[in-house]
């Protein structure tokens, strides 16, 4: 039977966007629906205005290091409300983006909330479309967990619209999310306290970036506070907030930010129509193709819960509709050597394999690890170490994992992505020539392996 479109996709997250353009490029009458914002996650409550924050962040540090290098800086003031507007401007800006990408691409936008009512069928506010294939790209959203007083706590998403910077502010959670808004927080001049329940936080990452990750904030000022956690949140007389821990302490702030998990946003979505089944943490269950159990219904992005990165949405959103419409061009995603920025302050680059997960996976492993003082810190009082470890295959001499913790580690990320990726050996680093002087120089002149 002939349908109203062969791709309805629900979600203008970053995924479902790119899935929908190029289908629509191959020739594939397509639709999106959304129900919230342009651009998903990512462009809205996500990366995008999480980076303005964190820029932002930096100036108070900025300010004070320019003494070192002959700048009489006046007192500096900072505006929360200008930043927030400056912000949600920028965003506003991307929206637009985002509509015109898919609208100039043949996509028919329909903004409102899409249920599937059917195999084929999807309901957007009493419309009724049919669809050869329906691609769920609903992304994730943040969860508070269930707690006394919890209504009194916020997420990463209420966080991009406070109306006014706490003064005091507790943010719990052990994540990339919590670590990037500790530093945020803190950076802007507020009173900053992480809380996380297990004895170190940023777990699935190497354990010497971790280690100095918190030997840094502690520098900087976040009250950074292990295995320690939340039983009950009650708010006081003054308007402020008062945290009982579970080990029976007490912490006042004026916010209090939970960063401790998403779940897929599946809410209303009609799955209970369809054979889609779920897995047992709530995402939804796909093949290596991104198809669901109910074969004309297919699931990309964070709502699948496999790597929660744009990049890796975008990936898939592109394989999708080449394997759909474009077969001859279609290529699996490649799960291996995805490089990953966190943007804490100082921040994080790391690609391959962690030092643990080589070991694990039976590798015979050499480190080599340099700390130092970045250049730019030399003629000031800060004392800020940058981290930089590469983990070798003693045998075979290859890299497996590339890791750092200090200034631009993100971009300089990107350039060690490509070499491993290549298969590029230490010796290879060894004899790619430097450019001086930089931190970035460093990869390749380490050449003493630490003892273990």
């Amino acid at each position: 039977m002939a349908h109203d479109f062969d791709l309805f996709v629900i979600g203008a997250g970053s995924g479902g966007v790119r899935a929908a353009r190029f289908a629509a490029g191959f020739g594939a009458k397509v639709a999106v629906a959304e129900s919230r914002y342009l651009g998903g996650t990512c462009v809205n409550v996500g990366c995008v205005p999480k980076k303005l924050l964190v820029y932002g962040a930096h100036f108070s540090e900025d300010f004070e290091q320019a003494q070192g290098f002959g700048w009489a800086v006046g007192e500096s003031q900072f505006d929360w409300a200008t930043l927030i507007a400056n912000k949600n401007r920028e965003i506003s800006r991307l929206n637009g983006i985002y509509r015109n990408l898919l609208v100039n691409s043949g996509v028919k936008l329909l903004e409102g909330h899409a249920r599937i009512t059917g195999p084929h069928e999807v309901e957007v506010d009493g419309q009724r479309f049919s669809a050869g294939h329906i691609l769920i790209a609903t992304g994730g959203w943040p969860v508070i967990p269930e707690i006394p007083g919890r209504e009194h706590a916020i997420g990463s998403n209420e966080a991009f619209f406070l109306e006014q910077l706490p003064k005091r502010v507790i943010i719990v959670g052990g994540g990339y999310i919590a670590v990037e808004f500790a530093g945020i927080f803190n950076g802007l001049g507020s009173q900053t306290t992480q809380l996380y329940r297990g004895p170190l936080f940023m777990r699935g990452f190497d354990d010497a970036v971790r280690e100095h990750l918190s030997d840094e904030l502690r520098k900087k000022g976040v009250d950074l506070q292990f295995n320690a956690d939340i039983a009950r949140i009650d708010k006081q007389a003054d308007g402020s907030l008062k945290a009982t821990l579970k080990d029976g302490r007490e912490l006042n702030a004026d916010c209090i930010f939970y960063a401790t998990g998403r779940r897929p946003m599946l809410d209303n979505l009609g799955l209970e129509n369809t054979a889609v089944k779920l897995r047992k943490d709530g995402f939804i269950e796909v093949d290596e193709q991104y198809q669901t159990a109910e074969p004309s219904i297919l699931a990309l992005g964070d709502v699948i819960g496999r790597v929660q990165l744009t990049p890796v949405a975008l990936a898939e959103g592109m394989a999708v509709a080449r394997r759909l419409y474009k077969p001859e061009q279609y290529r699996p995603v490649d799960y291996q050597h995805i490089p990953t920025a966190v943007f804490s302050q100082p921040p994080i680059g790391t690609v391959g394999l962690t030092e643990q997960q080589a070991l694990e996976a039976g590798h015979e492993v050499t480190i080599f690890e340099s700390r130092f003082r970045p250049m730019k810190l030399t003629l000031t009082d800060v004392q800020e170490k940058t981290l930089m470890k590469l983990v070798v295959d003693a045998n075979t001499d290859k890299v497996l994992g590339c890791h750092m913790v200090g200034p631009d580690a993100g971009e300089i990320i990107q350039g060690m992505a490509i070499a491993l990726k290549a298969g590029a050996t230490k010796q290879l680093f060894d004899e790619t020539i430097g450019v001086h002087p930089t931190g970035a120089e460093e990869f390749v002149t380490m050449r003493t392996p630490v003892q273990r």
